[in-house]
């Protein structure tokens, strides 16, 4: 008789390690190794054994699209794709303390209110805790139902029994199931949880949002199978000291990936901003050196925001490098071009960039913008007010076009914007009332807009 060989898996890469250490050899993550034992005892063990046949459909078979329940919370029904969709299994990751408890409080009462019976299970707080948070916030009789409970046995037993329409799990680290045998919080015990959930979701058509814990990394705590399982992963991300809050789609499978909703803390808990460019201009005060207007994408909307940049002298051998809302890699990136290419040297400088209101910048689009804020900065020369920047920059020092050109016009033109700095060839895009003003390569714009290169 064979014998059964466990072996052991990082949690978090997947590689497969034939004893258990403390750190994975792999990807270097530390306590993310974990046991797991086969199922079978080699590969015939499915042999003699005949399953039910599935029915299967071509691709031009036409359904409905899903049906989908309304929050009337207008930008998080945006990062969702339209809705809630029933039957589907969403988990919300954020620091501890940005406001993701408050957020699907407000959310649990808007749904209950347009008929959607909903159950908010805390495995943190009491209900008590739970209710003098909604009173707070004015939900106080807001028809949600509420537990306190961790082991997740009595919970699905309880929600069998119930049959809600939207199930609110706060947190997903949290919850105990008795047939593993490790601490709550391991990632057994969350991906066992985690599972069970997910099941239960589809199998009754229950709408499950899950509370997850972030590392110090940012990333959600826990297996990363568990991002897998679910349709749809949502970042709450800002800054504790700021009121700014964005609700960020990295994984939707009912709607379009990197949506964003954007959120302001207020007293009465978060309000929704339907303008968030307004919003992030809104402090903008007279032209300033070292302050750019970049006109992004974030999933289908323009968003404009304010690249702000500071460069001075440094007495350490070692220049600082300062970045809050974009990749430092790519700030070095730009850096390393400005020197190669138009002979415009960092040595010796602190160079310190910041996006203002909280907003965390991806795309490669705000290239030209940073590039434009690090030289404004360092010759004290400001660009003009009226004026937004945006295009990538390759290693070579040439300007790339970048997509949805019209729609990032278009939204600058409507805050009062007047003309445009854009690459070179841009598909003879044009908006009536805004001047383009082409750059082939960042040489030609360093010496046009500055004087130098």
């Amino acid at each position: 008789m064979a014998k059964n060989i466990s072996t052991f898996t990082c949690a978090d890469c997947g590689a497969v390690h034939a004893r258990w250490s403390g750190r994975c050899d792999a990807c270097g993550a530390w306590n993310s190794i974990t046991e797991e034992r086969p199922l079978t005892q080699g590969s015939g063990a499915l042999k003699g054994k005949r399953g039910a046949t599935i029915s299967l459909v071509d691709l031009a078979t036409e359904e409905a699209p899903p049906p989908r329940t309304m929050s009337k919370i207008q930008e998080l029904d945006r990062v969702l794709g339209g809705g809630l969709v029933p039957g589907s299994a969403i988990l919300v990751g954020g620091d501890p303390g940005i406001g993701k408890s408050t957020l699907l409080l407000q959310a649990a009462a808007r749904f209950a209110a347009a008929g959607l019976a909903t159950v908010y299970v805390s495995g943190e707080e009491a209900s008590a805790q739970v209710r003098m948070r909604a009173q707070r916030l004015g939900l106080g009789q807001a028809p949600v139902r509420l537990a306190a409970e961790t082991n997740l046995r009595d919970i699905l037993s309880t929600l069998e029994t119930e049959r809600p329409g939207l199930v609110i799990i706060d947190s997903i680290q949290t919850m105990w199931v008795d047939s593993v045998e490790s601490a709550p919080g391991s990632v057994a015990q969350v991906r066992a949880a985690a599972h069970e959930l997910v099941t239960f979701a589809k199998r009754r058509g229950v709408s499950v949002i899950l509370v997850g814990h972030v590392t110090k990394e940012g990333q959600i705590a826990g297996p990363r199978v568990v991002e897998h399982m679910v349709d749809c992963v949502l970042y709450f991300e800002g800054e504790r000291g700021h009121q700014f809050r964005i609700l960020r789609a990295v994984k939707n499978r009912f709607g379009p990936a990197d949506e964003i909703g954007v959120f302001e803390m207020t007293g009465a808990g978060l309000s929704e901003v339907l303008n968030p460019s307004a919003l992030f201009l809104s402090e903008r005060g007279q032209p300033a050196a070292g302050s750019v207007v970049f006109a992004g994408i974030e999933g289908t909307r323009p968003v404009l925001v304010e690249i702000q940049a500071l460069v001075a002298p440094t007495p350490q051998a070692q220049p600082r490098r300062s970045v809050v809302g974009w990749d430092g890699g790519r700030l070095a990136m730009i850096l390393a071009v400005l020197e190669a290419r138009c002979g415009i040297p960092f040595t010796g400088l602190d160079v310190y960039l910041n996006v203002a209101g909280g907003l965390k910048i991806g795309e490669p689009a705000a290239d030209l913008a940073v590039a434009a804020a690090l030289l404004s900065a360092r010759e004290d020369s400001a660009v003009p007010a009226e004026t937004v920047v945006f295009g990538e920059i390759s290693l070579s020092g040439a300007l790339r076009p970048v997509g949805q050109m019209e729609n990032r016009l278009k939204e600058a033109q409507k805050l009062g914007f007047s003309s445009a700095i854009v690459p070179a060839g841009g598909k003879g895009v044009s908006v009536p009332g805004m001047t383009l003003v082409e750059m082939p390569d960042l040489a030609a714009f360093v010496g046009e807009t500055f004087g130098a290169g």
